[in-house]
């Protein structure tokens, strides 16, 4: 999620098993603690761009590492902030770190990124997908409890937070479920035999999710909003899916490039196609700026003419004004 929701989050937290002397400095820790594990975005390398994907929530956002961590932010704090800091004394530091940085992992997986929950026992990313990586409603929740709760020096505040937080999260698991439900019906009905398929909120809200599946050897990829009433879907774009032996035949095994692209492959869950209006450009279809859009976030350049060159990594993020009356609109459940 992004980081000034994890800081509310792990402060918030903290401050919720804090006493009224020790407020303050609990909540400082913990906000801070949570912001550690997103240290792993600085490991980057200027010659293999692909590199910070590879460790970006990864080992920092393992459970084995959560205790080591709060090690690490209470003894940093601990040297850096004396006068403030210290009064806890060093078990109370390290465990307003631990519930700080015991945040951070467990909330990634809430979103559709993907985190090595249990790394290094395995490489599997868990990802729930019960909530966008940027949600409004859900920072709001945590940052006004934690406020309130400084102010009125009780942490009463920050538990109603807590407990407030923990129920939009299980909004988000129970809106996944019918989301999915829905789509499953709209693939049976068209008759296709899903062997992937994926299901995860748009960005800050709940009500519009973004469903891919692949049928043979095409992604499928539809807008499904569910409100009160029953579950409508968007039929969105097709995309056909990315085949390395069979659309770069000529590419050879031992290049650099071949081995970038299967790198990319497991970041992206095995969910290739190429942009639809960029053929040099390999996109992770999971992810767009709309729910029925094939058009990736982010993808990999494949320059055939220098394949022991590494693959630069390529971001788009940009969103006309169209895209984002057709948001509204899907958002608003309109025809």
């Amino acid at each position: 999620m992004d980081i000034l929701t994890q800081g509310l989050l792990g402060g918030t937290l903290a401050q919720s098993c804090s006493n009224k002397e020790e407020m303050r400095a609990a909540t400082t820790v913990g906000f801070v603690a949570a912001l550690l594990a997103d240290a792993d975005a600085l490991i980057q390398s200027s010659a293999d761009p692909l590199l910070t994907l590879e460790y970006h929530r990864q080992f920092t956002h393992s459970l084995i590492f959560i205790p080591v961590g709060a090690l690490l932010v209470s003894l940093i704090l601990w040297f850096t902030f004396k006068k403030f800091i210290r009064p806890l004394g060093f078990k109370r530091v390290y465990l307003y770190a631990l519930l700080g940085c015991a945040t951070s992992g467990f909330l990634d997986a809430c979103t559709s990124y993907g985190t090595h929950l249990l790394w290094p026992f395995t490489d599997e990313r868990v990802a729930w997908s019960i909530v966008s990586i940027f949600d409004p409603l859900f920072s709001l929740l945590l940052g006004a409890s934690m406020v309130i709760g400084l102010r009125l020096h009780k942490t009463l505040a920050a538990r109603i937070g807590l407990l407030l937080a923990a129920t939009y999260l299980a909004i988000g698991w129970f809106q996944h479920q019918r989301a999915e439900e829905t789509i499953r019906a709209t693939i049976v009905q068209r008759g296709h035999d899903a062997t992937q398929l994926t299901v995860k909120p748009t960005m800050g809200n709940l009500l519009l999710w973004r469903a891919i599946y692949r049928s043979g050897d095409n992604y499928h990829v539809d807008g499904v909003r569910v409100g009160l009433d029953a579950g409508r879907v968007y039929a969105g774009s097709r995309a056909p899916a990315f085949n390395l032996q069979r659309d770069l035949p000529a590419l050879a095994v031992t290049s650099v490039l071949h081995q970038d692209i299967r790198r990319f492959d497991f970041f992206s869950d095995s969910y290739l196609a190429l942009h639809p209006d960029d053929s040099g450009l390999l996109g992770d279809v999971r992810f767009a700026i709309l729910p029925t859009s094939t058009r990736p976030l982010w993808g990999i350049r494949l320059d055939l003419q220098n394949p022991q060159a590494h693959a630069q990594f390529e971001t788009s993020r940009r969103l006309s004004r169209a895209e984002i009356d057709q948001f509204v609109s899907m958002l608003k459940g309109a025809d």
